[in-house]
């Protein structure tokens, strides 16, 4: 008997309620990748508003089309946005920029690419809608709800793996 190999699709991701923002102030000594989140972050704000939306962060979508680890993986990354329904209680839509990060497929075409993208769209979808059914949600906005957050502090919460 072999062991049982993970999930075909695995997601993770940290996610901030934007409603959690007080400031988007940046650091001076911020990073590059923390000045992009910021403006990425307000840039969410400004479209989407802070209610029922939230920022997934530090995410990665990992799909295996093989009975291995190492060969017919294709790992992607994203960030940006879930949205829920007025309960709180559905993911509605995700509003994500998805980038192929590593394969060993031997090649990924193009229009191949350009359809796992979308799987990455629904799989996070699917995956949120699970975070929320676990009270992972309802725990995180919890966690965060006292002191308003700026941009500086987010390189510090914690990660969620759905």
């Amino acid at each position: 008997m072999t062991d049982p190999l993970p999930s075909i699709v695995d997601v993770e991701f940290e996610c901030v309620p934007l409603r959690t923002i007080g400031r988007l102030d940046i650091p001076l000594d911020a990073s590059d990748a923390q000045r992009r989140r910021a403006a990425h972050m307000q840039s969410a704000i400004n479209s989407y508003g802070v209610e029922r939306t939230y920022f997934l962060q530090n995410a990665r979508c990992v799909f295996r089309f093989a009975n291995s680890d190492v060969e017919g993986v294709c790992r992607f990354e994203f960030e940006g946005v879930a949205r829920t329904d007025a309960g709180d209680r559905k993911c509605e839509e995700v509003i994500l920029e998805v980038a192929l990060v590593s394969e060993t497929c031997g090649g990924v075409p193009v229009a191949v690419e350009a359809w796992l993208v979308e799987r990455v769209r629904q799989a996070v979808a699917i995956e949120f809608d699970r975070f929320i059914a676990a009270g992972q949600l309802a725990a995180q906005a919890g966690q965060l709800e006292a002191p308003s957050l700026t941009a500086g502090d987010l390189g510090g919460l914690g990660g969620m793996d759905v």
